[in-house]
């Protein structure tokens, strides 16, 4: 089954929306029923060509007596109901609806409840980035499941960013590549050290974090060079995570890796529980300190039916992912390839064909394309023929 990727209001307002996407070669649309904040342009529709959606929104409507202390916001820039609107039209034109379902990724909530969000090892708060480790989380991401199948009865459950998120994040007007920070000193500053997870890690591991990042010993404090001429001892930069942790990779790894785990199981359970037959798909990454959408599966999960594998950079590292990801499937278990269809991959079906062929090798069955709805024309063209190609 290949799916493409959409917002609900790529289709609510525009009536030729359904029928060009099923004309794509689809069989199912993954339509977004929690989605954070974004400016998106809407190609197609009749009444605009961008749409700033000022902060993250649950896009069915909001039963108060549903939640509890964390409560999602409704969208103003589109109907309330606008899943359920965008659902029935697409489920008209033949297309499957899995429900597209973003989680701990939300700025809206996380300001407005700075306890609930990840902070780093030198107490900085990511706003954007509710931590799963707070009981209050679990439960939100709960409740937001248990509307989605019981209100909008999609034909699929997609779970996005079920696990924290880290130090990356496209966020306003970002500035922080001066500080020429490593990928692992962006793997160190994804390490959460709010008031639930912090003690739960080794005494030292703060101060390890804090001593890698600015290349100092934990027992050398930094300093700035002076005119006195006092200068801060550095040491080299460590190549891995775990080169950085040392003696506590393990259990600072086990740590991290249960937070996820913790909330995929219990959202897995609960799916069950109330649609038995309905599938799930995680996107996720074999990589244990993996943060963001794509949350850490280092050893698998077979209740779920689907795993996807980010699949927006180089294609050769890709299908890296996509292999290790396969080598953790039970039978039966699908892998999909999170295909980026836009900016910077050119708009050629040849290339587009090339990729997918990569990924299939490596252990892809299907295709999740990113993005129907911003993708200009030429790029859905592309998509058509490298699906029919494919087959």
């Amino acid at each position: 089954m290949n799916l493409a990727y959409l917002y609900p209001w790529d289709v609510i307002g525009d009536p030729s929306a359904p029928g060009r996407l099923a004309d794509l070669g689809v069989q199912a649309v993954a339509l977004a029923a929690s989605y954070h904040s974004t400016r998106a342009a809407t190609p197609y529709h009749p009444a605009h060509r961008v749409l700033d959606v000022p902060h993250p929104a649950f896009y069915l409507p909001i039963r108060p007596s549903s939640w509890a202390r964390l409560v999602p916001a409704a969208p103003t820039w589109t109907p309330a109901d606008a899943y359920l609107q965008a659902r029935d039209a697409l489920k008209a034109a033949g297309l499957q609806v899995h429900a597209w379902t973003v989680l701990t990724h939300n700025s809206h909530l996380g300001t407005a409840n700075p306890d609930l969000v990840v902070r780093n090892a030198f107490g900085d708060p990511y706003p954007y980035a509710l931590c799963p480790a707070h009981e209050d989380v679990i439960e939100y991401c709960e409740r937001m499941v248990q509307e989605i199948l019981e209100v909008g009865e999609p034909d699929g459950l997609i779970l996005e960013a079920c696990g924290p998120m880290g130090f990356g994040h496209q966020s306003v007007h970002e500035k922080t590549s001066g500080a020429d920070w490593t990928p692992t000193d962006t793997d160190l500053l994804s390490l959460c050290f709010c008031t639930n997870c912090a003690p739960r890690y080794p005494e030292a591991t703060a101060a390890a974090v804090r001593a890698a990042i600015d290349r100092t010993t934990p027992e050398t404090p930094a300093t700035n060079t002076t005119a006195e001429g006092s200068t801060t001892t550095l040491s080299s930069a460590p190549n891995t995570i775990e080169s950085a942790l040392g003696s506590l990779t393990g259990e600072v790894r086990a740590i991290r890796v249960g937070l996820s785990t913790t909330l995929r199981q219990r959202l897995v359970a609960l799916t069950r529980t109330i649609a038995p037959n309905i599938p799930i798909t995680l996107h996720a990454n074999p990589d244990p300190w993996a943060t963001g959408a794509f949350a850490p599966l280092p050893t698998g999960e077979p209740n779920a039916d689907v795993l996807v594998a980010n699949c927006w950079g180089d294609p050769a590292t890709d299908a890296i992912r996509l292999a290790r990801l396969k080598e953790l499937t039970t039978p039966g278990q699908r892998v999909g390839a999170y295909v980026l269809a836009l900016p910077p991959r050119p708009a050629d079906p040849n290339v587009l064909l090339d990729h997918l062929r990569t990924y299939a090798k490596a252990g892809a069955s299907e295709f999740h394309l990113y993005h129907a709805g911003l993708a200009s024309p030429q790029r859905l063209t592309t998509l058509a023929q490298a699906l029919h190609l494919h087959t």
